[in-house]
Formats: C-alpha cells, structure tokens, sequence
C-alpha cells in the first residue's frame, strides 16, 4: 500500500517562506512515485495543481506561483519538496502531495493514482 506523508506546513506573514516535505512509501518507486506532485484547495475553492518533479527531471508549475515556489525530487528518498517564497494570502490552504508511476505524462494538472491527507498552509497578516 503506497503511503504519502507530507510535512512542514505552516502559519506565515505575507512575505514569508515554507517548505514543504512529502515522503513515499510501499510499492516500487518506478510504478508508485515515479511522477510526484504538490495540489492546494482553499475553501470554497477547487483543487488545482501547483508544480509537478518526475524522476526523469521532468518539472512543471502553475503560472499563479512560478517564480516564488521551487519544488524539487529527491529519489534516494523518495521525496518531493516545496519551497514556497515571498507567500501571498492567496497561497493559503489544503496541501496535498501526490504521486503515480513511470508513464503517461508528468505535469501538475493531470490526474495523479496517490493522494496524501494533506497539510495547512496559512498566509495572514
């Protein structure tokens, strides 16, 4: 059974830094997290993709946080991280790590196989 463990969110000022950390485990990396991803939902709101790393170097973001957020793979570890720069309000909400395996593409706005439960990130003043 493939387990996603997030980590590192967070309550911040406008301005402010996190990272954040998801950890995969069970099944083998190449079927299971080849292709890892962060999405958010703010309340009210319908999830969307943030920024996608696959092991093949392959890495995406939404327009809404090129620039500030920087997310990176780490395959020894089976990890994705999210370091989010210069957080804005809007940024706030649900983060949730995501992954599937080697095939089809990787990109952070099409369907992922394994979700994680989710950590808050808070942007306020």
């Amino acid at each position: 059974q493939v387990r996603l463990m997030e980590s590192g969110g967070g309550s911040v000022q406008p301005g402010g830094s996190l990272t954040l950390s998801c950890v995969a485990s069970g099944g083998d990396p190449r079927l299971t997290s080849h292709c890892m991803s962060w999405f958010r939902q703010a309340p009210g709101k319908e999830r969307e993709g943030v920024a996608a790393a696959s092991s093949g170097a392959i890495i995406t973001y939404a327009e809404s946080v090129k620039g500030r957020f920087t997310v990176s793979k780490d395959d020894a570890k089976n990890a994705i991280f999210l370091r989010m720069n210069n957080l804005k309000p809007e940024d706030s909400g649900m983060y949730y790590c995501a992954a599937k395996g080697w095939g089809g593409y990787c990109s952070h706005d099409v369907p992922f196989q394994y979700y994680g439960q989710g950590i808050q990130v808070t942007v306020r003043s």
